[in-house]
């Protein structure tokens, strides 16, 4: 059992929940033997979602937690305040060693300044980013920053580029990521106040392979592997990403089904195009971890599936397994 990855989870914590948090830990739960889940909330109510499910009595514990954070509360006031809340109880059990991990589809500000107060930087880490994994034609890039730090400095994109070489390094296998700046062209000239000062501090940093500029319209085609921005930038192209997605889903869909014709192509076609569909979908890629913190930290979204949730989980092996807060801790540590 000490060989466990333990993860705490916000069982109140979004849209849907409890039901697919607790779906979602006992699937995890039921696929991974590495793991043991705590399910952080009120406890009489997550336990009768719980009896609903088979699973590992010994890797599910509940851990009562009388309070909840809403979306539309103020974070520093509601972790200040709400000290019984399911966010803040999971997040000191990683504090305290209890937990290698913390997952959660609440609310982003709480889990934000939770993770930055409670969970803590590693030392040398200015700022915490949220890094999510974004589908793309050649697998998969790593968005940093995509929500934490809106106002972020130069040295902080930098730092940025640094935690996501090392995430895609150990996590993705990827040797060498090539790392890029989000700009408005691909001339170094180019771009506001901030990506100016950036692109030279980049363009001289030894230790990641920084191969320019990219233009959002480049993004999805997998020019580069981590894709750097302030979180502002990052938020903005995330949600454009999710949206444009779920457009094309409705447009494939409307087309396909618009006549007979296209009604027996889309049944010749059915099994291939779910199965390359399914690369695009956000919720196979799981939460996006806080980088720069001493335990892990995983936000996913509000309105996320028992799948999604599931995987943010699963999520959590690799990052103990590789010891990734250890690896980015070096990696800061080293001198340019």
């Amino acid at each position: 059992m000490s060989d466990l990855v333990r993860v705490a989870v916000d069982a109140m914590g979004g849209d849907n929940a409890p039901f697919v948090t607790v779906k979602g830990a006992v699937d995890a739960v039921n696929e991974s033997s590495q793991l043991k889940v705590f399910l952080v909330g009120k406890e009489d109510v997550v336990k009768s979602e719980l009896n609903k499910y088979s699973y590992d009595k010994d890797r599910i514990e509940v851990v009562n937690a009388t309070e909840e954070i809403e979306m539309a509360e103020p974070p520093v006031m509601a972790i200040r305040k709400k000290k019984d809340s399911s966010i803040v109880k999971a997040m000191y059990m990683v504090n305290h060693g209890e937990a290698d991990a913390y997952v959660s589809a609440g609310s982003t500000g709480a889990t934000l300044v939770g993770g930055q107060v409670i969970v803590g930087r590693l030392k040398g880490v200015d700022r915490a980013p949220l890094a999510p994994l974004i589908p793309t034609e050649k697998g998969n890039s790593l968005l940093i920053d995509c929500g934490a730090n809106v106002d972020a400095r130069s040295n902080h994109l930098v730092q940025f580029a640094k935690m996501g070489t090392v995430y895609m390094e150990n996590i993705m296998g990827i040797k060498n990521p090539t790392v890029a700046i989000v700009n408005i062209g691909a001339e170094e000239e180019k771009g506001n106040a901030l990506v100016k000062e950036t692109f030279p501090l980049l363009k001289n940093c030894p230790d990641i392979n920084f191969i320019g500029s990219i233009e959002a319209r480049d993004i999805p085609a997998g020019y580069a592997d981590v894709i750097v921005c302030e979180a502002f930038t990052g938020n903005v192209i995330l949600k454009m990403y999710e949206g444009v997605a779920k457009s094309m889903m409705h447009v494939i869909k409307k087309s396909m089904l618009s006549s007979f014709k296209t009604k027996i192509g889309a049944l010749l076609i059915k099994n291939d195009l779910k199965k390359s569909l399914s690369d695009y979908s956000m919720e196979k890629y799981g939460g996006a971890p806080m980088l720069g913190l001493k335990g892990l930290v995983v936000k996913t979204h509000g309105s996320a599936n028992d799948i999604e949730v599931k995987n943010s989980i699963m999520q959590c092996i690799a990052f103990k397994e590789m010891e990734i807060s250890k690896k980015i801790s070096e990696k800061l540590s080293q001198e340019v």
